[in-house]
């Protein structure tokens, strides 16, 4: 057992980043993790059993991807009766002040995908985000996602190319920019609110960039999403411009929200409130496409230190 729970701990990281891209909740992610576990333990226990299994890492992709598409089944009803619209749980690594992204970074896709795909990903029937996931994020070949998802390799990629059109349709926030254009876009948008400069916020939002606000019920936030620039624009400034309601009540630091540059930090509500944040962005072609509030505080339990 010792064995065997050591190449489960060496798989830890893995499982539980593909059980958040598929979950969009870190907390449901690492509790597909552990049952990841028990069944490993279960099954695998007697020696003779575990020689059977060549590939562990396979193994145990397959047994998290049935356990995650179990709950996105489950999770489908609560999503559709959620207060407002919903936002994924965010993995949130802070940065410095001074940070820099090294010119010579290259991210793998599984560490980039951001909150716009998770939002994107909503999208899809569970089937088709299991199949997207493993295939186009983790690189898993279509007979492994075809025997996950307990169908043909024929049947599995074209769920997969489902899901692709679903999400490269017309009217969905785009984000193809690398951490430098992001951090610049991104200051960009931050000195335009700050001075109340509305030409120059509507120079970094994308015509049809789309606000989404999520506070679960718990936290005031917009009840539909925001589209269109001169409408997002007009709320932001409302919101966090000179004259808006948190001026100078706000302390945010920078940070990599599910691995692309954002913000997080709280402010002070006129009703005496400390409301925590995190707030993201899909940026493409130098502009701002997507902003992603989320204000929920029951996702926001595990957020690092200011």
């Amino acid at each position: 057992m010792g064995d065997l729970a050591t190449e489960f701990e060496a798989e830890r990281a893995h499982l539980t980043a593909l059980a958040h891209r598929m979950l969009g909740s870190r907390a449901e992610a690492e509790d597909a993790v552990q049952e990841t576990w028990l069944r490993c333990a279960d099954a695998l226990a007697d020696p003779t059993a575990r020689a059977q299994v060549r590939e562990l890492p396979a193994w145990l992709t397959t047994v998290c991807a049935r356990i995650c598409l179990d709950v996105l089944r489950s999770a489908r009803h609560r999503r559709e009766s959620y207060p407002g619209p919903w936002l994924p749980e965010p993995v949130v690594t802070p940065l410095p002040d001074g940070f820099a992204p090294d010119p010579a970074e290259r991210v793998a896709r599984a560490e980039q995908v951001g909150t716009a795909l998770l939002v994107l990903l909503e999208r899809l029937t569970p089937e088709q985000r299991v199949a997207l996931v493993l295939h186009d994020v983790f690189a898993v070949p279509f007979d492994t996602v075809a025997d996950v998802l307990r169908t043909t390799p024929a049947a599995a990629r074209q769920l997969a190319s489902r899901a692709r059109r679903a999400v490269d349709a017309d009217g969905v926030p785009r984000h193809h920019a690398d951490r430098a254009e992001q951090r610049r876009v991104v200051e960009a948008f931050q000195a335009a609110v700050e001075t109340g400069e509305l030409a120059e916020l509507l120079r970094v939002l994308a015509p049809d960039v789309v606000l989404i606000g999520d506070g679960g019920g718990y936290v005031p936030a917009t009840r539909r999403p925001i589209v269109g620039a001169a409408a997002v624009a007009r709320f932001l400034l409302g919101v966090y411009g000179p004259d808006g309601r948190y001026r100078g009540r706000t302390r945010l630091r920078w940070a990599l929200v599910d691995g692309t540059v954002g913000v997080y930090g709280e402010a002070l509500h006129r009703d005496g409130r400390t409301i925590r944040m995190v707030v993201s962005f899909a940026v493409h072609d130098g502009r701002i496409t997507g902003l992603f509030n989320l204000l929920n505080p029951e996702k926001l339990t595990r957020l690092p230190p200011l």
